[in-house]
């Protein structure tokens, strides 16, 4: 039976060298090493490195995105309100994940390229069903016109996630804000949502 010690004690390893070195440099028997066990050990809990950055990257934002899942199943509470709720947990992670990034010495872009990639992945996959589902609740009581909300899901995230990471197009916080009002009239203009509602967004 796994050992969840173990598990979490290998994902502390990579941490800790991802603060030292680049991912790319860094091997499967050197995680095993500093974790204190062998390399045989690592490969029963998981198939590659790239399995455990992506248990590293899921662990790390747990949380918020736990938050999201919750709020797809309250639906007591209107529709705009746990979108902007989500779309708040969406930015706490992001915010988590630079944060981390700013205080460790990853320096190759190449390293950093990767991790986003992956956050940005794990992120959007992860919010896009629960916020498709509070949008389908908004089209069920007569909020939101729109026929695709598993497509406006994705696109919303994709949008926000990319703007909010500010890696892969750097803009300035003007240029953010006004990407983001450009969504919020979208928005508005092909769903039916009233004016004023998604405002949010733009402060995010």
């Amino acid at each position: 039976m796994p050992d969840s010690k173990k598990y979490e004690k290998i994902l502390d390893s990579l941490q800790q060298l991802l603060e030292q070195k680049n991912i790319q440099t860094i091997s499967v028997s050197e995680i095993a090493s500093n974790a204190g066990m062998g390399k045989g050990s690592i490969y029963y809990y998981f198939p590659s490195k790239n399995a455990i950055l992506e248990a590293l990257i899921k662990r790390n934002y747990e949380k918020p995105l736990q938050i999201a899942k919750h709020l797809a199943t309250q639906t007591d509470v209107s529709p705009f309100t746990r979108m902007a709720m989500l779309f708040q947990a969406c930015h706490n992670s992001s915010s988590a994940f630079l944060n981390q990034n700013n205080t460790t010495e990853i320096s190759s872009a190449q390293d950093q390229a990767l991790l986003h990639q992956k956050y940005l992945n794990y992120l959007i996959s992860e919010l896009k069903p629960d916020l498709a589902e509070i949008i389908k609740q908004g089209i069920d009581r007569g909020e939101i016109h729109f026929d695709y909300p598993e497509a406006l899901s994705e696109i919303v995230l994709i949008v926000i996630a990319i703007k909010l990471d500010n890696s892969f197009i750097p803009s300035t916080p003007e240029e953010t804000e006004n990407t983001l009002k450009g969504l919020i009239s979208l928005l508005e203009r092909g769903t039916g949502i009233p004016n004023g509602i998604l405002s949010y967004l733009s402060l995010l």
